[in-house]
């Protein structure tokens, strides 16, 4: 009974909305409050051209149905990076692993989700855990100046990262509105700065950062979804604008063509690739690797980088699927494989 408790707390947990506990928990958690909003009705957020995610009865179906293609313990990847200290010229990207990037530009060095815990999860007994080490070793690490978190999901949110980043570089944090409560209800040192979609936020040395509107959603807990915002962020840099989607699904396109309309020219595009089975289940929050080949050419991006694949199985498919998938979309979309780009962790990309 031990183990199978385990195995449903963890694959919860890898969701990003945890189980048993944590469900407690989060009733005492202090939440938003502020004015309604066209995506806010003064309890919870929502995506007014999204749809809101699935229930509990649907997990729990998911899991009775079965399906999940079992990931092997430990696949090391053969790089590992050690940055330099700051980045004057041109962009430089170093892939950490699932949705944590450091990205080094115009002498500021911004991280991305980052998370360096052993395992996306609020225990430390269950929950998806790593299968490879983060790319670059926290000890050889820049001094960083600022993270974006993107919302409140474990594999998105590590508090355990955020305190050590905190202690060793005091960086800013900006997340979307209602995180920074998390942040500072486990350490009220971490420097968290919460924003609204569309706030645009000056970084420093001709550096900013725009949340911006992303098909998704948040939890910690089965009692506070919604509570807090998510996003994706454009990142304008002197070398050029970065768009980051850390986490969406695909719909209709309209989040990707908007970002287009409102913010591009993009030099590049982080999108997603990975945790889209059970499409009945995944594909309102998740998109899978064809919808993500559609997403680069609604957001018009030069090129893409594929991440939030091959660290943590969240879902169903194989650790290679993504990337497999991925190669036959663009094969079929007659898209070079060239434009969008597939890392492992500790590999670097620089425009």
């Amino acid at each position: 009974m031990l183990v199978s408790r385990r195995g449903f707390l963890g694959v919860f947990a890898g969701l990003a909305a945890a189980a048993g506990i944590p469900a407690l928990w989060s009733r005492y958690m202090p939440h938003y409050t502020g004015p309604v909003s066209d995506h806010f009705d003064g309890v919870r957020f929502f995506d007014p051209d999204g749809s809101p995610p699935k229930g509990f009865g649907e997990l729990l179906r998911w899991q009775r149905e079965g399906g999940r293609v079992p990931w092997p313990q430990w696949v090391p990847s053969p790089f590992a990076d050690t940055p330099p200290e700051r980045v004057t010229s041109g962009i430089r990207l170093s892939f950490v692993g699932h949705a944590s990037w450091l990205i080094q530009v115009a002498g500021m060095n911004i991280l991305v989700d980052p998370v360096w815990s052993e395992r996306a999860s609020p225990f430390a007994f269950a929950g998806p855990k790593r299968v490879n080490d983060p790319g670059i070793a926290f000890e050889k690490l820049p001094s960083i100046d600022a993270a974006l978190v993107s919302h409140g999901h474990y594999d998105h949110l590590d508090v355990v990262t955020l305190s050590r980043l905190q202690a060793r570089f005091s960086p800013r944090v900006i997340t979307p509105l209602g995180n920074d409560l998390t942040m500072k209800a486990h350490n009220s040192a971490i420097r968290a700065n919460a924003f609204d979609w569309d706030d645009r936020i000056e970084l420093g040395h001709g550096v900013a950062v725009t949340l911006v509107p992303t098909r998704h959603w948040s939890a910690r807990g089965l009692l506070d979804r919604n509570k807090a915002l998510w996003a994706s962020f454009v990142l304008e840099t002197p070398a050029g604008k970065i768009y980051i989607v850390c986490d969406s699904g695909y719909g209709s396109g309209v989040h990707f063509r908007r970002a287009r309309e409102k913010h591009g020219p993009f030099r590049a595009a982080i999108l997603p690739i990975g945790a889209y089975e059970p499409r009945w289940f995944m594909g309102d929050q998740h998109m899978n690797p064809e919808e993500a080949v559609k997403a680069l050419a609604d957001c018009g991006a030069e090129r893409a980088l594929a991440h939030h694949h091959g660290t943590f199985q969240l879902t169903n498919e194989a650790i290679d699927a993504p990337v497999k998938d991925l190669a036959a979309a663009l094969k079929a979309a007659d898209v070079s494989h060239d434009k969008f780009r597939v890392l492992k962790p500790g590999e670097v990309f620089v425009i």
